[in-house]
């Protein structure tokens, strides 16, 4: 849920003509949000020029490989008609070979397939064996974000696990949700978000045993598959990892604000994300406009310690500034009405990682804490001075334990490999 508050506030900044006086209360509640990433970037303006910092942008977007890993692309078809972009990494044959092609740090130990000495499926099929299906890791991203948010985590394991990555309805190479739009358009819900699971495990993973990971809206898109397909849990999901998510009562939380500041928000927020869903175009401007008090937005509501890397503080900008504000508008209320609690004990027999940034304004650690209530056998994590982009501020933290999981459901051996793919923390901070 990353780009929520900020891509409401870039829109709002630039679009103060025409049917945006109808919103001009809404301009001041949400000014509150915004307040301690305008001081920073007001000081910010006092020492560094606007082109120098539009130039230090397009260096980080030049130099960073973070989002450029890739693997065997996909479609799987939801149940309204919306296409869905998935990618699969396979495990590299022993003896040489990638899994799958990518770029950039981590992208495994080369590209293309090898045969590896692997026996030909004619073989297997000649003597009778069968291979059984090996353990497939899908991972679901976030609200804002798309399958490139788990770039840390997909480099460590490329080659050593088979995984899906997939893009959200709406988000990253996925089609718009047909269900959204024409004169009988219907709202996102996240159990719709649960049947686009469910198709795309079909699709990538008809069969094997798997291992789901979510963050965020990922996660709530796990809860959802639970409640409506607890059968394919019981049958085929062997472990879960739900990071920095909740499993309801999302319309209490403050991000941060103090109670006068969020209930102004609260009243007007629906009200204004339908205007600037209607008006997409001028809000696009705006929030160009306003590139450097977006980038302060995303900065406070994603991440918690001072040292990240800039540039990945960048591609997280470039990850949620890609979402459409339409977009950003239809999910909305689906966050307000998720509640899933009743779903959580579909995942009891198995093994669960619950982890979350302790700092997260998001999705507060305490719903993870809540989580944990109900999943009383799952390993809880609150990774210390960690936000809402947990798996991008502290992909060390979040593979190690992703890792143990894989390891204790025999996903991957014990002694296997699996890189953290470092800190993101600044070199000597």
């Amino acid at each position: 849920m990353g780009g929520l508050l900020s891509g409401v506030t870039g829109g709002s900044a630039g679009g103060a003509t025409g049917n945006w006086r109808k919103a001009g209360v809404a301009g001041a509640a949400i000014g509150v949000i915004a307040a301690g990433a305008a001081a920073g970037v007001a000081i910010e303006r006092l020492t560094v020029g606007r082109g120098m910092r539009r130039r230090a942008r397009l260096a980080l977007d030049a130099s960073g490989p973070y989002g450029t890993l890739r693997g065997r692309p996909g479609k799987a078809l939801a149940d309204d008609g919306t296409e869905l972009y998935y990618e699969v990494d396979e495990i590299e044959p022993e003896g040489g070979g990638a899994a799958a092609t990518g770029t950039g740090a981590g992208a495994g130990s080369g590209s293309g397939a090898g045969s590896g000495g692997a026996p030909s499926p004619r073989r297997r099929r000649l003597f009778g064996r069968r291979t059984p299906a090996p353990v497939t890791v899908v991972f679901s991203h976030g609200y804002c974000l798309n399958q490139d948010a788990w770039h840390f985590q997909r480099a460590a394991l490329r080659g050593l696990v088979r995984t899906v990555h997939w893009d959200q309805r709406s988000h990253g190479r996925s089609a718009r949700g047909v269900a959204q739009q024409g004169p009988d358009a219907v709202a996102v819900s996240i159990d719709q978000l649960g049947r686009d699971l469910k198709a795309v495990i079909d699709a990538a993973a008809p069969e094997g045993p798997l291992v789901l990971v979510g963050h965020s809206m990922g996660g709530m898109t796990m809860m959802a598959l639970a409640d409506q397909y607890p059968e394919l849990v019981r049958d085929r999901v062997v472990g879960v990892a739900l990071v920095g998510t909740s499993s309801g009562k999302l319309g209490e939380v403050n991000y941060g604000l103090p109670v006068a500041g969020v209930n102004a928000v609260r009243r007007v927020l629906p009200g204004v994300l339908k205007a600037l869903g209607s008006q997409a175009e001028l809000v696009e401007r705006g929030r160009r406009a306003t590139a450097d008090l977006f980038a302060g937005l995303i900065k406070r509501y994603s991440f918690s310690s001072k040292d990240v890397d800039p540039a990945v503080v960048r591609f997280a900008e470039r990850l949620i500034e890609s979402t459409p504000i339409d977009v950003v508008a239809e999910f909305y209320p689906a966050f307000v009405d998720h509640d899933k609690a009743h779903a959580l004990p579909v995942f009891l027999e198995v093994p669960a990682l619950v982890l979350a940034g302790e700092s997260d304004l998001v999705t507060p650690s305490s719903h993870s804490e809540a989580i944990g209530d109900l999943l009383p056998d799952a390993e809880l994590v609150l990774v210390p001075d960690a936000g809402h982009l947990v798996m991008l501020e502290r992909p060390e933290a979040v593979t190690d334990r992703l890792a143990d999981l894989l390891a204790r459901v025999g996903a991957v051996p014990a002694a296997a490999n699996v890189g953290t793919h470092g800190s993101t923390a600044q070199p000597g901070a």
